[in-house]
């Protein structure tokens, strides 16, 4: 057995040494891997992985599940952030939580992640693939971006708008959230498409069946590009287009938790159904 654990950057060297004790404890080879680390080594270290243990936050969480995804390797995320909506264990629960997962006491839960390909005048520049979402928004002297949607071939429509994103279900309740999108359930195969501040306001989101690509052609410019809120972005100019469509392997996460807490999470984590005023 062996174990990859990423570790965020407000995670310290006496939490990880803990890792390492518990796992040495249990007979499981565990290698660190830094989270911005260059593929040669990641590719490397990654080899014979039988899960990838996040410490950190939801974006050492995004990390691993970059990771992950694209090796069929399981993920385990472990809180040691503000929010943790995506992670699955606190920090004080990480002991049992990865007894647990020894001891094969848990569930699998899929989900889909996305494939972004930016082209040039015919070919791709950029691949990436993201757990949460696509943002493609304006910059430089633009004050707004003119966005040409086709779906699946079938040219949807034009939107003026300060940008636009196409999210996965997981990340419905991330930026897509804050953008007046609506919640999907994470397990959902769904593509969604929402646009950022449209100058018309019948431009509303829009789910899409799973299995169509989503395409975005840049008609005023210029824009830039993030996949899962990464620090670097891409430049993107008039007549680019960037495709979006899911990743043909979808993320292994580990769950202990049954299915019908992603309600309760959404509760928890975003006030979601909680009342404005208290009960009397």
């Amino acid at each position: 057995m062996k174990v990859c654990l990423i570790r965020g950057a407000g995670v310290d060297h006496d939490e990880v040494d803990d890792v390492f004790r518990a796992m040495k404890a249990r007979h499981v080879d565990a290698v660190e891997l830094k989270r911005d680390a260059e593929v040669e080594k990641t590719n490397d270290l990654l080899k014979g992985t039988d899960l990838i243990l996040t410490l950190g936050g939801d974006g050492t969480f995004l990390a691993g599940a970059r990771l992950a995804a694209p090796r069929d390797i399981p993920i385990l995320g472990v809180n040691h952030g503000h929010l943790g909506f995506l992670t699955e264990i606190e920090a004080e629960g990480m002991e049992v939580g990865l007894g647990r997962f020894l001891d094969h006491s848990y569930r699998i839960e899929e989900r889909t992640m996305l494939q972004v390909a930016l082209a040039r005048q015919g070919q791709n520049l950029v691949q990436e693939i993201g757990l949460n979402e696509v943002v493609v928004d304006h910059a430089g002297e633009s004050r707004i971006l003119r966005l040409e949607i086709d779906v699946g071939g079938q040219r949807v429509g034009v939107i003026d708008a300060d940008g636009a994103i196409v999210a996965t279900a997981s990340g419905s309740t991330a930026y897509a959230l804050a953008s007046g999108g609506p919640i999907l359930e994470p397990t959902l195969e769904d593509l969604l498409l929402v646009p950022m501040s449209p100058f018309a306001l019948t431009v509303r989101p829009i789910v899409f069946a799973p299995g169509q690509d989503i395409s975005l052609s840049v008609v005023r410019g210029p824009g830039e590009m993030r996949v899962d809120g990464q620090g670097r972005g891409h430049q993107v100019a008039i007549g680019d287009v960037i495709r979006c469509g899911s990743h043909a392997k979808r993320l292994k996460v580990i769950r202990f938790s049954p299915p019908e807490t992603f309600y309760r999470r959404l509760g928890d984590k975003l006030g979601w159904g909680r009342p404005l005023v208290p009960k009397k």
